[in-house]
């Protein structure tokens, strides 16, 4: 029963149209930043190494290598700052998460391409 209230009052804030990505897939998330009076629209690019959570509680982490240094930054997937999440490229795991990313440099991180049909260009 607390469960059935909750989701009814946390349905509200869900997001309706939310792209398909998988872990090991390459995004663009486009967050809105607030600097003082002025916000303006940021595009972090990396491969989802692990999603967690469902409903309102879902997230999702992003890693990416910055001037040789790794990068993660972990998203709400309902926040109203994540204006918009682009999947670019589909990845190849065999892992739910993909923690052992962090221990690899150079062409190791880069995983290997997974052929479907939403990713293929026409």
């Amino acid at each position: 029963m607390k469960t059935a209230l909750l989701d009814s009052v946390e349905s509200k804030s869900l997001k309706k149209e939310i792209p398909h990505f998988e872990v090991g897939d390459t995004v663009d998330v486009h967050c809105r930043i607030q600097e003082g009076d002025k916000t303006r629209t940021q595009i972090f690019t990396g491969t989802v190494i692990s999603r967690k959570g469902r409903g309102i509680n879902e997230s999702f982490t992003v890693r990416r290598i910055v001037a040789n240094e790794g990068v993660e930054r972990q998203f709400p997937l309902h926040s109203p700052n994540v204006l918009n999440i682009v999947p670019t490229r589909s990845g190849k795991v065999r892992r739910a998460k993909l923690y052992f990313l962090r221990e690899r440099t150079g062409k190791a991180v880069k995983l290997s391409q997974r052929h479907s049909e939403h990713t293929k260009s026409k």
